[in-house]
């Protein structure tokens, strides 16, 4: 099968890297071909801090992933978290030159490509222009302006930003372990895609993806993006606790928190005890399963109040931005035992664990619909969807740069220009972020 026919997500995850390959079977269901993962070592917190360790866990997925599904991986799509995210609201307009034609794409993308020129804070650049609502001539909560007439089109946006250094960082890991870069998606944007069904999205919902390093968040209301946050805790944070409170090594920790972990410290009774091996030649060390849940459970109230905030801040508690749908929790750290119930207790919320298999063809492995792989699993339906877009744009990249240096020699920028603002806003950003990786070598 060529690449043409199947899609690869790819999650840089700070505790594993996972690799996807899927393909759309003929009901538009997702079918997951191949899978593989491996122990990521090179990122903190979401962000890549050893370049070598990082390319290595990456080739290993990938490897897995292709002896799995015996197929071969060329390009994939990959997510970005880490607290150097940040969203900001924005508002722009266009005037168009003929009010008696009717709006179609090309405005839509006129609008979009002018906010891709917002000037950024130094070292800043922008991942995601995610319109909300439109206005024609003044008339406001358009969700579909394409067919309208009208002269003045203005728009909300929200803006998502990231460092440079740290996508460029991904982007070099990608090209160094042999791979091509497809496109980069926000973390939370692909979880939500993996997780969420369109009502809860229309009636509101705030999707938490609690990982390794980062706990992401995603709101929707009214089937809208309308709010993003990345915070630098996750599950990580909690056996780092474990380790420090109960002096053991991690790997032990991980374990304790996997087996025995509860994040509701009324759960157990003061007699409950594990015993854990000492180091070599010492004597075991006894941990009462009381304590191992109070030091989970002062950590959990910390992320799930920072959360929180986040989701009072977009404004949850007006009767209008009002969230019905609760809070739906997911990635590996939404499996802790008792989380649901702290975190209804401390949000007054309804809340579920979300599992990716809302968009996965009905024969899936169990192991795969796992809130670890919502990630993933949102990043293997984005690449399929942005497929078709894909192929093409690969194929006409090298006449494009001909054509672009042809007209810099005449210093006659006019079809250029037009050319330029034919492309969608993704195949210029994918330009822009390949011309980057390539001057930073």
């Amino acid at each position: 099968m060529e690449q043409d026919k199947y899609s690869v997500g790819l999650d840089i995850g700070t505790t594993k890297i996972v690799a996807i390959i899927g393909k759309e079977n003929e009901y538009g269901k997702i079918e997951i071909l191949g899978i593989g993962r491996s122990k990521s070592l090179g990122v903190h917190r979401g962000v890549v801090n050893n370049i070598t360790q990082t390319i290595q866990s990456i080739q290993q997925a990938v490897e897995e992933a292709e002896i799995n599904s015996g197929l071969k991986i060329a390009s994939v799509v990959v997510g970005i978290a880490g607290q150097h995210i940040r969203s900001l609201q924005h508002s722009d307009y266009i005037t168009r030159a003929d009010a008696e034609e009717v709006i179609n794409e090309d405005d839509l993308d006129r609008l979009c490509n002018q906010v891709y020129k917002l000037v950024m804070l130094p070292g800043e650049e922008i991942i995601h222009v995610l319109p909300q609502e439109y206005k024609v001539d003044g008339q406001a909560e358009i969700k579909e302006p394409i067919g309208m007439y009208g002269g003045r089109l203005e728009a909300n946006f929200h803006v998502v930003v990231g460092q440079v250094s740290s996508i460029k960082n991904v982007g070099r890991c990608i090209k160094s372990a042999g791979l091509d870069l497809g496109k980069i998606t926000l973390e939370p944007l692909a979880s939500s895609d993996a997780v969420l069904s369109q009502e809860e999205k229309e009636a509101g919902v705030a999707l938490i993806d609690i990982g390794g390093g980062t706990t992401d968040l995603a709101i929707f209301k009214d089937g809208i993006i309308r709010h993003t946050a990345v915070i630098p805790f996750g599950g990580g944070v909690i056996t780092e606790d474990i380790k420090e409170g109960c002096s053991i090594i991690e790997k032990q920790a991980e374990l304790l928190k996997i087996k025995f972990g509860s994040a509701w410290p009324g759960e157990n009774k003061d007699n409950e005890i594990v015993s854990i091996p000492g180091l070599r030649g010492r004597e075991p060390k006894e941990i009462t399963l009381k304590n191992l849940s109070k030091i989970i459970h002062a950590r959990v109230v910390e992320i799930v109040e920072q959360v929180y905030v986040e989701i009072k801040n977009y404004g949850h508690e007006e009767q209008k931005k009002k969230l019905i749908a609760g809070i739906v929790l997911t990635g590996g750290g939404s499996q802790l035992k008792h989380l649901k119930q702290l975190v209804e207790y401390i949000t007054g919320m309804d809340t579920r664990i979300g599992y990716p298999n809302e968009h996965l063809a009905g024969d899936t492995d169990e192991a795969v619909a796992s809130p670890l792989y919502a990630t993933a699993v949102g990043l293997l339906m984005n690449a399929v969807k942005n497929h078709g877009k894909e192929i093409g744009f690969n194929k006409d990249e090298e006449q494009l740069e001909e054509m672009a240096y042809a007209e810099h020699d005449k210093g006659n920028m006019t079809s250029d220009n037009q050319r330029s603002e034919r492309k969608t806003v993704f195949d210029k950003w994918s330009e822009k972020l390949k011309d980057f990786l390539d001057n930073a070598e």
